[in-house]
């Protein structure tokens, strides 16, 4: 008999009961609504085992590899142990802090080695905790085969309680607490002629970085576009590096876009979206990256669908900020 195991309680599957079925009539709290593997609500993940793929259905690609599935279509063939996407089973991990780098007047490079093995995709992010209660998520810049260590951007927020202390009081060998990876926008092989649009913001050009060299790194031949924005020139950085990829892979370009009144020679003008639509209107069968901004995350989500990409070829990080900061 197929068993279902959550947290720490293991509940027998029964014929042709689903895995949200066999939850749910033990009182555990899935949320549901459709029943039917569209709504995609009752989203799990396993932890142990590997979900059938009928229950993967519909999913993002990078969803499957992390073995997200839909518990009201999941009908397992063998033990699985599961968890909801809000359970945090992740302990924290200590890690020394092995760089700092300021990239612009407001981006700081954090560079961690952590001392225990982190296995991450360039993209996803970490959380890092000043105290064990104060922590803010970031995203990972760095590619783990090419990258010994991990980076982070952290950008200083006014009033910002983790990145002030980032900026102002962390310094190279003090020991940290990271916890994750986490997210799922990331790079996933397969499809290598199919287009990327990569559009960012600020620091959201931190998880670009890391998934642009990792779809060069794995051989990506198709083009990729990467369109990062800012207000004015201070708010850019990596120009360098980008660039050297430039010259590096004829598949690659990169636009610098400024919104500001000011625009030299060299840059584009407009918000990077507005921009990156106007150069690239017809997105069917694209993949679309999108991090930064919330407004600019959103209005960038609606216009590459209206310009035919797929929803499941979106993949979206948007820079909420805490209301503590």
């Amino acid at each position: 008999m197929t068993h279902i195991k959550y947290k720490t309680d293991s509940f027998p599957l029964g014929e042709n009961q689903s895995v949200l079925d066999c939850l749910t009539g033990h009182g555990v709290p899935v949320p549901f609504s459709c029943r039917s593997g569209a709504c995609q609500t009752c989203l799990m993940q396993a932890t142990r085992g590997t979900p059938p793929e009928e229950a993967q259905r519909g999913l993002k690609d990078s969803l499957k590899l992390q073995n997200y599935f839909l518990a009201c279509v999941c009908h397992p063939r063998e033990d699985l142990e599961v968890a909801l996407p809000s359970d945090d089973s992740q302990a924290s991990v200590p890690a020394t802090v092995r760089g700092l780098k300021l990239l612009n007047d407001e981006i700081m490079q954090v560079v961690l080695q952590p001392h225990a093995p982190i296995e991450y995709r360039p993209g996803q992010f970490i959380n890092l905790f000043r105290t064990q209660a104060l922590g803010r998520s970031y995203s990972i810049a760095s590619v783990p085969e090419e990258d010994e260590d991990i980076h982070l951007h952290v950008r200083r927020l006014p009033q910002g309680r983790v990145s002030g202390w980032v900026h102002d009081e962390l310094r190279t060998g003090k020991t940290v607490q990271v916890r994750g990876p986490a997210g799922d926008c990331f790079y996933v092989p397969g499809r290598a002629e199919q287009g990327l649009l990569l559009i960012g913001t600020g620091s959201g050009l931190a998880p670009l970085y890391g998934i642009i060299r990792d779809a060069l790194r794995q051989g990506h031949s198709g083009p990729i576009r990467l369109f990062h924005g800012s207000r004015d020139r201070r708010g850019l950085y990596l120009m360098g590096e980008l660039n050297d990829l430039v010259r590096e892979y004829t598949n690659f370009d990169y636009v610098r876009c400024l919104s500001g009144p000011d625009v030299p020679h060299g840059y584009a003008g407009g918000r990077a979206h507005d921009v990156a639509l106007q150069e690239q209107p017809d997105l069917k069968s694209w993949r679309i990256f999108l991090c930064g901004h919330p407004d600019m995350v959103n209005a960038a989500k609606r216009k590459a669908f209206l310009a035919g990409a797929s929803m499941k070829d979106i993949y979206a990080d948007a820079f909420n900020v805490s209301q503590s900061t």
